[in-house]
């Protein structure tokens, strides 16, 4: 009897430590969020096995939706597609601010993230990396340009180059000293201010060279001189300044526009003090550096600029000041009824002669 109760007893003891050898940690994320010698640190330091599954904004509140917010411990969606998702469908739970290290966060992109993931008082997200688009500009060329405002610039006549997409919408209105993003509350008064960036655009219409749909077509215009002034992102500036230091990626005065990816927690997370875990690990500055060295995009860790490697570094500092990070321009959820409000304006301006 003893010796049965001496093997039940052992037995009990390695499936504990097998249960506790199978704590997992899975994820829902882009691909390249999550590098392997990342994950390989992560589960190393930690014990925690990470199960990684790539996806898109579309397809995560798809399945967080079919879910009803289970079968993940961590998502990491656009904070744009965060707020309006979890009013209707609740996939999240609010983030507990206390078990993030935020004195490892860019303050400016932290806020704005809680500013626009909240839903009845609480957030649902942190950040983690972010792009911006701004002005591309050969500056031999075109030493003046420094704002949205000069898209439309006679100066550059047949030199410009931009999208017929929203952003270029967005962007000329805060060039006009707008704020185009604290009208979205009042579908009357972004309609009028998206009216008169139209009529500006139109005006302008006879000093643009085209509007261009392809990045790969932007940077061979700008390449060959053809274009000297364009609406672009901060990686095609970049990729142009390493071939010709003459162009580069300007941050606008009137602010940057950016788009940040964030950490999100499940409503039926079965990890969430891994999930926490992962995002303050990822955000130590060191982490963070080798995301950006790896995958190009910054990220929200306030110290990683000191952990970049030598091309990296200079992009990041030769193009943002601090004050031009805390006046990038993040974009918040779209409601659905300004989308048509910006295609019809975008519509008038292609088809104007």
């Amino acid at each position: 009897m003893k010796k049965l109760m001496m093997v039940a007893t052992a037995a009990t003891l390695v499936l504990g430590s097998s249960l506790m050898a199978q704590e997992t940690l899975r994820i829902l994320t882009w691909k390249g969020y999550a590098p392997q010698a990342l994950v390989d640190k992560f589960e190393k330091q930690t014990g925690i096995k990470v199960e990684l599954t790539f996806s898109n904004n579309e397809e995560m509140i798809a399945k967080l939706r079919a879910t009803r917010g289970g079968g993940f411990d961590l998502a990491q969606p656009s904070q744009d597609r965060i707020s309006s998702v979890q009013a209707k469908y609740k996939i999240y739970q609010p983030i507990d601010y206390s078990k993030i290290d935020t004195k490892e966060f860019v303050p400016s992109m932290l806020n704005a993230v809680k500013k626009n993931t909240k839903v009845k008082g609480k957030s649902y997200a942190v950040p983690f990396c972010y792009g911006t688009s701004g002005l591309i500009v050969n500056k031999k060329l075109a030493p003046d340009a420094k704002d949205y405002s000069d898209l439309l610039n006679p100066k550059y006549k047949g030199k410009i180059s931009y999208r017929l997409k929203r952003p270029t919408l967005i962007g000329v209105a805060f060039a006009k000293g707008a704020d185009p993003f604290a009208a979205y509350s009042d579908a009357k008064a972004y309609a009028k201010l998206m009216d008169k960036v139209g009529q500006d655009l139109i005006k302008a219409k006879p000093l643009v060279n085209n509007y261009w749909a392809n990045g790969d077509a932007l940077l061979s215009m700008l390449r060959s001189g053809e274009v000297t002034v364009a609406m672009g992102w901060d990686g095609g500036g970049w990729k142009l300044h390493k071939e010709n230091p003459d162009i580069d990626f300007v941050a606008p005065k009137s602010g940057a526009l950016g788009w940040i990816d964030t950490f999100a927690i499940p409503s039926k997370s079965r990890n969430v003090a891994a999930a926490y875990r992962w995002i303050n690990f990822m955000l130590k500055p060191e982490n963070a550096a080798y995301f950006t060295n790896n995958q190009g995009y910054g990220t929200a860790s306030k110290g990683a600029n000191k952990f970049l490697n030598a091309e990296k570094k200079d992009n990041f500092e030769r193009t943002f000041t601090k004050a031009d990070i805390d006046n990038i321009k993040w974009y918040p959820p779209v409601p659905a009824r300004l989308e048509k409000i910006e295609g019809k304006i975008l519509d008038i301006v292609k088809s104007a002669q």
